[in-house]
């Protein structure tokens, strides 16, 4: 006998307000410190309600360690940095075995990764053998070492950073490890308005980097209920599925662009898009979706989903225009 199971009753304006008065603490705190990058921290604070991983990538210098830093911070969330070299081994993220002669036994001690929020800096200058050591704690949230298997924190976030203009000894990440990252996200030069600012609370020899902790991590895993309940109307949930199915077949759209697009976006793209977006809605206080929140969000989810053909990089075409043609092209419910 089957058992049918109602959906989850959607939360009405004074739920989702009072469930969220850590957000605008928060972003607050964030901004007090950090310049700008406004589009990173929603992006950060989307991945975490929706237990996800971020790819940021950009040139040194634009503040994505400390972006990282003080949300951990505002957070008082446990926060590790891992610098990723050619000589990094597993056992140096995950942790090892240790063995005491003592005694002859063998007890764990965990690497870094044991965190909330994890900074795997320069994620590319890693060998594949370390790079793949990631993915079960990106997906599984837990690691294996010798023969038993520990339990990863929640919330749990690994924000791996790349430089986009220096590939002297990288690794390109392989497909499977970078469909497992939510959000892959351009980090920007800020505006000159933003860069003055920067100049006037920076240049000095000991600037003042104090994080005050406004929220607790576990106000967002808290959050993650009321965020997977919200409403979704029928034509935009058809709405991302087209867009998904329009990077696997994109000349029933653009024929032009069949040459350009060799893979497109795995159902993982269409199910973290749909994620997204409730955390996106909630994130400005909204109990449902809208089309435009799957437009904002569609180039940072599918960016390092498209794999573009040899044609498209001859010709110089990025995957960000791919992406803008495709949206552009289809209707918007």
């Amino acid at each position: 006998m089957s058992v049918s199971v109602s959906p989850p009753a959607i939360p009405d304006s004074t739920s989702i307000e009072k469930a969220s008065t850590w957000v605008a603490p928060l972003r607050a705190e964030i901004a007090r410190v950090l310049v700008g990058q406004t589009e990173l921290v929603d992006r950060l604070l989307v991945a975490l309600l929706t237990n996800g991983h971020v790819l940021l990538e950009g040139v040194p210098g634009l503040a994505k360690t400390l972006a990282v830093r003080t949300l951990s911070g505002a957070l008082h969330a446990q926060f590790k940095r891992i610098q990723f070299t050619p000589d990094l081994l597993p056992a140096d993220v995950l942790g090892t075995m240790v063995y005491h002669p003592k005694d002859g036994s063998f007890s764990p001690r965990l690497g870094p990764i044991f965190a909330n929020l994890v900074l795997a800096d320069e994620i590319n200058r890693a060998p594949a053998k370390v790079q793949s050591a990631l993915l079960e704690a990106m997906q599984e949230r837990q690691v294996t070492i010798g023969d038993n298997t520990y339990k990863l924190p929640d919330p749990f976030m690994v924000l791996a950073t790349q430089n986009p203009i220096d590939q002297e000894g990288t690794y390109t990440l392989p497909e499977a490890q970078l469909d497992r990252f939510l959000f892959k996200v351009r980090v920007v030069y800020p505006s000159p308005a933003e860069e003055r600012k920067v100049l006037d609370a920076m240049a000095t020899s000991s600037p003042k980097l104090e994080v005050s902790q406004v929220a607790k991590a576990e106000d967002v895993v808290a959050s993650r209920v009321l965020v997977n309940s919200l409403y979704m109307d029928e034509k935009i949930r058809d709405y991302i599925v087209a867009i998904i199915q329009a990077t696997r077949a994109p000349e029933t759209f653009a024929p032009h662009l069949k040459l350009l697009i060799r893979c497109g976006a795995s159902p993982r793209g269409t199910i973290n898009l749909a994620l997204a977006a409730k955390a996106y809605a909630f994130l400005a206080g909204r109990n449902y979706v809208t089309p435009q929140d799957i437009k904002d969000l569609a180039p940072d989810i599918l960016r390092h989903r498209i794999l573009l053909s040899y044609e498209a990089e001859a010709e110089g075409v990025s995957s960000e225009e791919v992406i803008k043609q495709l949206l552009d092209k289809l209707p918007v419910p």
